[in-house]
């Protein structure tokens, strides 16, 4: 049996080594490590939480799982918890949410003078 699981991603590909190396400093400074080895979880401003996770307080907070390697930054465009794995709170970004973590992405490459 073949599964095949598709992920709605932004990704910016083609990294040179310098700044993967720069953006992994500011990655390991300012937000959580999942455990696994190039894995960071952003969490997603609470303004921008859509209805049903407002009312999922036991979910909260919630994040985009980022994954960053030497070749590239990958942004899963699935928004969940660490609390749980499986919730109906836990899904695919809503166009704001996915601008905001595009937006938030591109400020910080801007930030650290990477150009893309």
């Amino acid at each position: 049996m073949i599964i095949i699981i598709i992920m709605k991603q932004y990704v910016i590909d083609q990294l040179r080594l310098e700044d993967y190396h720069t953006i992994k400093r500011y990655m390991d400074e300012r937000f959580e490590d999942s455990g696994v080895g190039g894995l960071y979880w952003i969490p997603l401003d609470t303004d921008i939480y859509d209805d049903r996770q407002k009312l999922h307080t036991d979910c909260q907070p919630f994040y985009f799982a980022v994954e960053l390697n030497e070749e590239r930054l990958s942004c899963e465009l699935l928004v969940r918890t660490t609390r749980r794995m499986r919730c109906d709170c836990v899904s695919y970004a809503t166009t704001l949410q996915r601008n905001w973590i595009i937006d938030a992405m591109d400020a910080i490459l801007e930030k650290l003078g990477i150009s893309v």
